[in-house]
Order: structure tokens, then C-alpha cells, then sequence
């Protein structure tokens, strides 16, 4: 089933008999707190709070909210806080992981040791999720938080990881759209030629559980009027779930007017480790980690 809204999303991670178990490194964090306090009373998640645990006590009774003692692992340092958290979702104390306050790098040092991360052997993207006024459904571009210049064997990748996730939402078929600024094949634009050989390993059965197309043009992907008038024939014009970006900077940039020009609420996580990784920025509203946070749990649940 396609998800149209974040609404319907929470209102299905809701109704599901399990609740995922979140571990949080470096909980010690008030807006943090908020987002996982909030998804723990709406019975989205079961938070697991690894950090400085008086500082987290002390945030949590500044809240008026309660986290059972069990569940509250103490970490004398931040590279503490983050082996804790990944060995918790590691030994299946776990389903997810999300940053607290820590840097990036420090938590993904932790997630990609060989001996004691949760790495899958592949590369690990950023899946996002819009929900964009006057569009009929989320829009997943991807990738604007991790892969910086992907070559065309990481795109592959960073669809799989994708189309992966799509299909434990409930998805059958996404609908791909590998982005250029034309709808042709121009050998002077490489991102126009990759975009091409995508569309043939999709149908050569090499990417599957997918329609991949491209290049396409963000007009055609979104508007199936503005695609007929161009002459553009697709199954996926106006009717697009995913947009692969050629770089980190195209994707960043779409999902940043997106999110800061067009009115849209985003929610997203770390695609590729053996579990969802909560990585919002430090600009992210609480909002946005809520709904990361309902991601990450509907996505790790299935």
C-alpha cells in the first residue's frame, strides 16, 4: 500500500501489535527527549536511553516524563554512549538507533566497526520521505545526506536500499525516477547516461522489485499534464514515489526547498546498516524527529 501521508503512517505503526524498541545514544538532550518522549506516548516506540544517565534523569523530571530504570544505560563518554546504543539494537535489545546529542561521525564510527557495528557489507544512504502540499503521496528523494558523487554502481545501491524500504512499508512496485535536467540521452551529460543504463538494469531484471525510468526531469516525474505536453511517455510521470539525485548537492538542495520554501514536513533516517539509524540535523525541528521516528519504527518493524 502507498503511504499518502504521515498521518496515515503513524495511525498504521499505531495499530501494529508490536512497538519497536528505540536505543538513543547521548540522550542527554532536551529536544531530543521531546521527539521521544512524544513517540513513546502515542505508543509509537519503547525509547532505551543510553548516556550520562543523571543528566538524563534530571531532563526527564524537568518533563514530568518517566523511562523505567532498565531501560536507562549509563556511558561515562559519547563514544560510550554510541558502541552502548549500537550493541543494544546489535544483541536484539533493539530495533532502531538515533542520534542524541553526539556528533555523526562519532555514532557512524560506531556503526560501521567490522567486529561490533551493524554494518550489512553495502554502502549506507539516506532515505527521505516529503510530504508535499499539492502532491498525492510521499515523495522519497534520495540521496541527499550520505553518498556525495555516486557512481553508477552506488545509485544501483542507493535504489535497492530504497525500494528496499518501500516494500517493507507496504509498498508493491515503486515507481523510480533517475533525475537530469532533460528527458534524452546527451553523452556530453553523464548523469543523462547513467540514468539510461539504470533504466536497462531494471530491465534487464539486475533491479527488481521496481520501475525504474530516466532520465527524467523533476517537472515530468511530478506532473503527468506538464510530461504529456512534452511528449514524454512514462509510466511513473505525475505518479513518482522516488527520485534518485545525481549528487548529494542536487538531492540536498531538493529536499531543502522542499522542506524550507514549499510547506512540506520530511521525515528520515539511515538506510543500509542491518536496522534504521536516526541521523536528524541539529536544524531539525521536533517535528521532523517525531516523524523520523515513526519512520524508522514502521520501517524496522517488518
Amino acid at each position: 500500500m502507498v503511504c499518502q501521508s504521515f498521518e496515515q503512517m503513524t495511525a498504521q505503526v499505531k495499530n501494529t501489535p508490536r512497538r519497536a524498541r528505540m536505543a538513543v545514544a547521548a540522550a542527554e538532550d532536551t529536544h531530543t527527549l521531546e521527539a521521544v518522549l512524544k513517540a513513546q506516548k502515542e505508543g509509537i516506540v519503547t525509547p532505551v536511553l543510553v548516556g550520562d544517565r543523571g543528566k538524563i534523569e534530571n531532563l526527564l523530571c524537568e518533563m514530568h516524563m518517566e523511562v523505567p530504570a532498565e531501560d536507562i544505560y549509563d556511558a561515562s563518554d559519547l563514544p560510550e554512549a554510541a558502541r552502548t546504543a549500537v550493541r543494544l539494537v546489535r544483541d536484539g535489545n533493539a530495533h532502531f538507533l538515533m542520534k542524541g546529542k553526539l556528533d555523526t561521525n562519532i555514532l557512524l564510527k560506531a556503526v560501521v566497526d567490522k567486529e561490533t557495528g551493524l554494518g550489512t557489507g553495502g554502502i549506507m544512504s539516506h532515505f527521505s520521505a516529503f510530504e508535499v502540499p499539492g502532491y498525492h503521496k510521499l515523495l522519497v528523494p534520495v540521496d541527499g545526506g550520505m553518498v556525495t558523487y555516486p557512481t553508477l554502481e552506488q545509485k544501483k545501491a542507493i535504489i535497492e536500499n530504497t525500494v528496499s524500504i518501500l516494500h517493507a512499508l507496504g509498498y508493491e512496485c515503486p515507481k523510480v525516477g533517475v533525475l537530469a535536467c532533460v528527458e534524452k540521452v546527451n553523452p556530453k551529460m553523464p548523469e543523462t547516461v547513467e540514468a539510461r543504463q539504470l533504466m536497462e538494469m531494471n530491465q534487464k531484471g539486475m533491479i527488481t522489485g521496481c520501475k525504474v525510468e530516466g532520465p527524467v526531469s523533476y517537472d515530468c516525474a511530478v506532473n503527468r499534464e506538464i510530461a504529456m505536453t512534452k511528449g514524454f511517455e512514462s509510466e511513473i510521470a505525475g505518479d513518482v514515489d522516488v527520485l534518485v539525485a545525481p549528487n548529494i548537492h542536487a538531492g540536498n538542495i531538493m529536499g531543502k526547498m522542499l522542506l524550507c520554501t514549499c510547506g512540506a514536513k520530511m521525515a528520515g533516517f539511515v538506510a543500509g546498516a542491518s536496522c534504521p539509524i536516526v541521523l536528524t540535523s541539529r536544524g531539525s525541528s521536533a517535528e521532523e524527529k517525531f516523524l523520523s521516528i515513526v519512520l524508522s519504527s514502521a520501517a524496522a518493524l517488518k
